[in-house]
C-alpha cells in the first residue's frame, strides 16, 4: 500500500549541515518538509550501533503485538511532540503553528486500518498524518512528496530505500573542522575522538550506499548548499523529477525565510566564509588530529586543502 508514497530522507552527522539542506528545501511548492528534525526512531531498535548514535535518530522498528496507537506514541519524535504538547518549553515556540498531537495520531491510525501495520506504512502514515494535522500550513496544492531530516540516519538508508520502492535519500556531509567546531558550542559536546568516529562511520555507511543505490542514494556537500542552495538542490530536484524552485534560494519555515538556520541547527549563517571561519577556531592541535581521523575520506570530498593552515598527508 506504500508503492506510490514518496519520501526524501536527509541524513546527516552532527553540524554537518542537515538541518541547512532541510530549511534550503522548505519552501519548494512540490515538497511536503517536516517542520523539525522527524525523529523517528523508537526504543525497540537493538544493534551494533545504539552505543554510537541515540535511538531517536534511527529507522524505527515496532513491537510486533502492539496497536497502530502504541506504534504511534512509541515513535520519539521528540522536537514534534514536545512542539505540540509543551509548546513554551520547545525552543521553536516563537514560530506559530497550529497543530495538535491527539489530532495527528487519531489520523494516522485512520490511515493505518487502511493500509495494515508495517514499518513502511507506519512511516508513510505518520508523515502523510503530520500535514493534515497542521492546520496552518501553506498547501501549494503541488506537493507531490514528503521530505524528512533526521541525524545520523544514514547508517540506516538502506532500510529506508528497501521499506518505500520510490524513496530517494539525501546525505549531507561537511568538512570535519567547520562540523567539529560547531559540535563544541553544544552545552555537553562530544570528545573529538568520539564526534570523529560518528563522522567517518557516516561517511563510510554513504559511500557504500551510493554504490548500492546510485539512482536513489545522493551525497551533496554543504559547502555546495552553502556557495549556491538553487543550483546545488536544484540538481537534486531535478533528479527526482521535481522543478528548480527559485525557493531553494532562501532558507525558510513553513514558507516563511528565516535570517537564520539557527535553532534548527548550530550554523546561523549559512555561508562559505562563516563555514571556514568556523573551522579556525579550532587549535592547530586540533585541526591536525581531525586530518589524522579523516584522512581517508578527505579526498572523496575534496576537503584536503580546504585549510592552508593543516598540512595533508601523503
Amino acid at each position: 500500500m506504500t508503492e506510490n508514497f514518496r519520501l526524501l530522507m536527509i541524513g546527516a552527522m552532527y553540524e554537518n549541515g542537515g538541518n541547512t539542506s532541510h530549511r534550503f528545501l522548505d519552501g519548494h511548492p512540490q515538497l511536503f518538509v517536516y517542520p523539525f528534525e522527524s525523529q523517528p526512531g523508537t526504543k525497540y531498535v537493538n544493534d551494533y550501533l545504539n552505543s554510537m548514535y541515540p535511538l531517536k535518530y534511527r529507522w524505527p522498528t515496532f513491537a510486533l503485538e502492539a496497536t497502530p496507537e502504541q506504534d504511534y506514541k512509541a515513535i520519539i519524535d521528540e522536537e514534534g511532540k514536545v512542539r505540540a504538547r509543551t509548546p513554551n518549553v520547545s525552543k521553536f515556540r516563537h514560530m506559530p503553528m497550529d497543530f495538535n498531537d491527539d489530532d495527528r495520531m487519531a489520523k494516522y491510525v485512520a490511515h493505518i486500518k487502511k493500509t495494515g501495520r508495517s514499518r513502511a506504512n507506519n512511516m508513510a502514515a505518520f508523515y502523510k498524518a503530520t500535514f493534515e494535522a497542521w492546520k496552518d500550513y501553506k498547501r501549494t496544492g503541488k506537493e507531490q512528496m514528503y521530505v524528512g531530516y533526521s541525524p545520523i540516519i544514514t547508517v540506516d538508508a538502506n532500510k529506508i530505500l528497501d521499506d518505500l520502492s520510490e524513496a530517494h535519500f539525501l546525505h549531507i556531509v561537511r568538512n570535519p573542522w567547520s562540523a567539529y567546531a560547531d559540535t563544541k558550542k553544544r552545552p555537553v559536546p562530544l570528545s573529538l575522538q568520539h564526534y570523529m568516529l560518528g563522522w567517518t562511520m557516516n561517511q563510510y555507511y554513504a559511500l557504500i550506499f551510493k554504490e548500492k543505490y546510485p539512482d536513489r542514494f545522493h551525497i551533496v556537500r554543504t559547502e555546495d548548499v552553502m556557495a549556491d542552495p538553487k543550483k546545488t538542490l536544484g540538481e537534486l530536484c531535478k533528479k527526482m523529477g521535481l522543478e528548480i524552485a527559485d525557493s531553494l534560494a532562501t532558507p525558510s519555515w513553513n514558507g516563511e525565510p528565516l535570517k537564520e538556520v539557527y535553532p534548527w541547527g548550530t550554523i546561523r549563517t549559512a555561508t562559505t566564509e562563516a563555514n571556514i571561519a568556523t573551522a579556525h577556531e579550532l587549535s592547530a592541535d586540533e585541526q591536525l588530529e581531525i586530518q589524522v581521523l579523516a584522512n581517508q575520506y578527505l579526498k572523496v570530498f575534496n576537503y584536503e586543502n580546504i585549510l592552508s593552515n593543516v598540512p595533508v598527508r601523503v
